[in-house]
């Protein structure tokens, strides 16, 4: 396992470059990101173990970052402030290229489209999901959630189709194909506490009160698969053909789930960081109609463990985490397996 210590800055979210194999950017907060500075860390794997190739101060906590898909060196960060700032790596000043504000409350997550690659998105604490062209100052269009939106994500399958996870416990769906319409595009609301679809015969259907949800991704393989984690401790995994409960119900971590990746490498494969200072290793059971279950837990944290990633490149085992005991990791999730 590498380390790399982000010394007096919690770590929100860690992502691996959709282009260079050996590049991270992590992105931090100090006073764990309830008041004070944020900073923009971007390491570099090299022999000598993690480098520090350059860090960009800002005058808020950072919660989240994304990488573009269409420039290698952009990256966009969401704040505390409500503002989206995007950088260039390869610039000297420790400034943004370009600052986006239109969010009353904090920004909570940004997520760039996978899919036509020239826009990227961002949710708030305002109750909005909002969608911007990294060329334009105003954004293109706002998406209200009425409720805490902690995490939004584009499909890696379809042009156009957004999602999102909220404080009041639902997946929200948008279809930007569509004409707006009173929906404003919205395709699918499901309440993630409700009832698995699956149950077992003569068994009672089990029931959850609604807990905000803070993190989801969508499966890199199976287009209709989404998994869902938040306060509840519960990991969820739906398919959006069938909107009425989850397909499975995957629990083991001891706290609230902070984040949530699907491999890039494996299609039933989903990793999951927490505030037990857990990462674990999950199988959802794939297409088969088997249970989901625990592979592996990384518990190299000390502290609240909040972001995740897979790395995109080689052998499907390595990963990255960061965490508020101000500790990036990179570790092999093969290492930590059960037997």
């Amino acid at each position: 396992m590498l380390e790399f210590l982000t010394a007096g800055f919690q770590g929100y979210a860690v992502q691996y470059s959709p282009f260079f194999d050996n590049r991270i950017a992590v992105a931090a907060a100090a006073n764990y990101g309830l008041v004070g500075n944020g900073r923009l860390y971007i390491l570099e794997l090299t022999p000598r173990g993690i480098q520090c190739l350059k860090w960009y101060p800002t005058q808020d906590a950072l919660y989240d970052l994304s990488h573009s898909e269409a420039h290698s060196a952009h990256i966009v960060t969401s704040s505390g402030d409500g503002s989206l700032r995007l950088y260039d790596t390869t610039l000297q000043p420790e400034f943004p290229i370009a600052t986006f504000q239109e969010h009353s409350r904090e920004a909570f997550s940004c997520s760039w489209n996978l899919t036509s690659k020239a826009t990227f998105a961002s949710s708030s604490w305002d109750g909005t999901v909002k969608i911007w062209n990294p060329e334009r100052q105003q954004s293109l269009l706002t998406l209200p959630t009425h409720s805490c939106t902690y995490s939004t994500q584009w499909s890696p399958h379809t042009d156009g189709v957004i999602s999102a996870v909220c404080s009041d416990s639902h997946l929200r769906m948008w279809d930007l194909r569509t004409p707006a319409s009173a929906n404003n595009h919205l395709v699918l609301q499901m309440a993630l506490h409700s009832p698995p679809v699956a149950t077992t015969m003569g068994k009672p259907q089990p029931t959850f009160p609604p807990a905000e949800a803070l993190t989801h991704d969508w499966n890199k393989y199976r287009g209709t698969i989404v998994a869902t984690g938040g306060v509840d401790r519960i990991i969820r995994t739906f398919d959006i053909r069938q909107p009425k409960g989850p397909m499975r119900l995957m629990q083991g971590h001891g706290y609230a789930v902070r984040k949530l990746a699907w491999s890039p490498h494996l299609p039933d494969l989903l990793l999951s960081a927490s505030y037990d200072m857990t990462c674990r290793l999950w199988t959802d059971g794939g297409d088969q109609g088997a249970e989901g279950r625990e592979l592996g837990v990384m518990g190299a944290h000390t502290e609240f463990a909040t972001g995740v990633d897979w790395c995109l490149f080689g052998s499907e085992g390595w990963a990255a985490s960061c965490g508020w005991d101000n500790r990036v990791c990179i570790f092999d999730i093969r290492g930590f397996m059960h037997a």
